[in-house]
């Protein structure tokens, strides 16, 4: 998962890497991992990352080209997502074992995501969203 966004959006406000690192309470190092795709950013550090540069997780994981929603920077809610996830999975029409495969996961885990034990990871949540066209500031409850 490599998103240039980061490195431009970061550049666009004249940030180092350090800077950006230490508002996200991370060393440069592992900011540059992300930064560089050499890791994947956990969902909420990429969740505080879009609070920080005020653009949409949407425009950052390049699903969208809108910058911002104009929705106010929010904390992820396990509960809220998994909420989110189970009624979205109702709306797909789809099992939870159909769309834990089709997301190279497992039935056990999607139902933990949906009860809102466990947060759904960055790459699942980013795979979903590109293949049912759906929004992962809405997953996350960030939109309507």
């Amino acid at each position: 998962m490599k998103f240039q966004r980061i490195k431009n959006i970061r550049e666009d406000m004249e940030l180092t890497q350090q800077q950006v690192a230490d508002k996200l309470k991370v060393s440069r190092g592992t900011y540059s991992m992300w930064e560089t795709a050499n890791d994947i950013i956990p969902l909420k550090k990429l969740n505080e990352l879009a609070n920080l540069f005020d653009v949409s997780l949407d425009y950052i994981l390049e699903l969208s080209n809108t910058k911002s929603y104009g929705s106010v920077p929010i904390e992820i809610d396990n509960q809220v997502v998994g909420n989110n996830l189970y009624n979205i999975r109702k709306e797909l029409g789809l099992s939870q074992n159909k769309l834990a495969t089709t997301l190279s996961t497992n039935q056990s885990s999607w139902s933990e995501y949906e009860k809102g034990k466990y947060l759904i990871p960055t790459l699942i949540i980013y795979e979903m969203a590109k293949k049912y066209n759906l929004s992962v500031d809405r997953i996350l409850g960030k939109i309507k």
